[in-house]
């Protein structure tokens, strides 16, 4: 038996006006994920538990079985392992995004998604300037990076930036007086860096900042293959992805321009996905373009995210899986809501449809969060729920 997991991060929407009530997986063109609930079965379920945030980080463990109440630490040190960053027992590792600062407020959480080159620089100029501070900072993708805290105290930074758009810094700082002191100074270090008078030349946001947020010590988490009994492997463009998949001993197979946003290798995520279950049982595979387009508000933008994921991703995956595999199961699901009327995660149970090459249901339901209302089957995905579904 193979297993396909198959996750479009932020997919999840509320109905928009504009566009008759419907939501973005109602209005995209979804064959592939309808073939899915409709020849399978759907229901909701509930990716992240009480009063946890609404992030990938607790959503991709929940999702896997695991409860993150009992296992996650930060995004941080996800992101860290994710990147293969060594980090001691004694490490806190915090997200670093490079952030747009303006009259005292935030402005971009991203910089203008500077350029790797761009965030490169900024990264080894504040290396440079707080050499003796007893912090490192590493250079990841665009404006997301990590600065880890040597035998720090134990720390979880301020709120996530895409969170508190237009707000004051001063009044979002976090508590802690270093993690306040070098955001403050790097406000500083950054403002007349070369790269960011490049971008103002070219009227683009300066990436002036940084901001510092949910910071921990690495977790420490039973393999997967222990747990469920079958061997697997995680393909992002995310490292924080990449991280949980390291964390449960999970293989990460890197695909050649796989990006994180509207313009990743599908295609490519869909071939190596098929290619590495000829040597494992199970693989994940992650698509981060939907959320970073509801993060902009662009319905849009996010409609084309879902129809790429589902012609490029899920129908290359499903006529493979037909042609190789007489049994195979492939769960398909958001991991969390990413309205684009709020631009920021919310935590209500998301639609969810598993398809069993072995029994087909021909109930035709098709994959949205409307018709996955309808169905009795409600879930808790960090309770082993999803999975117990998946694997029995």
């Amino acid at each position: 038996m193979k297993y396909v997991i198959l996750i479009g991060d932020g997919m999840a929407d509320y109905p928009i006006p504009e566009y008759g009530g419907r939501t973005a997986l109602q209005i995209a063109c979804t064959p592939n994920l309808d073939f899915i609930t409709g020849e399978g079965i759907c229901g909701l379920v509930r990716t992240i538990p009480p009063d946890m945030d609404a992030g990938s980080d607790i959503a991709t463990l929940s999702i896997l079985g695991y409860d993150p109440a009992r296992y996650y630490t930060g995004r941080g040190p996800l992101e860290a392992i994710g990147m293969n960053i060594p980090l001691d027992d004694t490490d806190i590792a915090f997200r670093c995004n490079l952030i747009t600062e303006s009259g005292g407020k935030i402005v971009d959480y991203s910089g203008g998604h500077i350029s790797d080159a761009d965030a490169k620089e900024l990264i080894e100029s504040l290396n440079l300037a707080f050499k003796s501070w007893g912090v490192r900072f590493y250079p990841g993708v665009s404006y997301r990076n990590i600065m880890v805290l040597k035998a720090g105290e134990d720390v979880k930074g301020g709120a996530p930036p895409h969170e508190i758009i237009g707000e004051d810094v001063g009044a979002k700082l976090p508590e802690s007086r270093l993690l306040r002191d070098i955001i403050l100074r790097s406000r500083q270090i950054l403002d007349h860096h070369i790269a960011n008078e490049r971008r103002a030349a070219q009227n683009k946001n300066k990436a002036n900042m940084v901001w510092l947020w949910s910071g921990g010590r690495k977790p420490v988490m039973p393999e997967f293959k222990d747990v469920y009994g079958v061997t697997g492997a995680m393909i992002s463009g995310v490292y924080l992805v990449k991280g949980v998949a390291r964390c449960v001993g999970m293989d990460v197979i890197d695909v050649p321009g796989a990006t994180g946003y509207i313009d990743t290798n599908y295609e490519g995520k869909a071939e190596y996905a098929l290619r590495s279950l000829e040597q494992r049982d199970l693989v994940l595979v992650h698509v981060e373009a939907p959320d970073e387009a509801a993060h902009s508000g662009d319905i849009e933008q996010k409609v084309k995210a879902i129809e790429n994921f589902d012609r490029l991703v899920v129908g290359k995956i499903l006529r493979g899986l037909e042609s190789e595999y007489a049994d195979y199961k492939v769960l398909a699901l958001p991991d969390h809501y990413t309205p684009t009327a709020l631009k920021v995660h919310t935590r209500e149970p998301v639609p969810f449809g598993i398809y069993d090459s072995r029994s087909r249901s021909h109930s035709g339901a098709t994959f949205d969060e409307i018709s996955a209302s309808k169905s009795p089957l409600r879930l808790n995905s960090y309770r082993k729920d999803l999975m117990r579904y998946l694997f029995q």
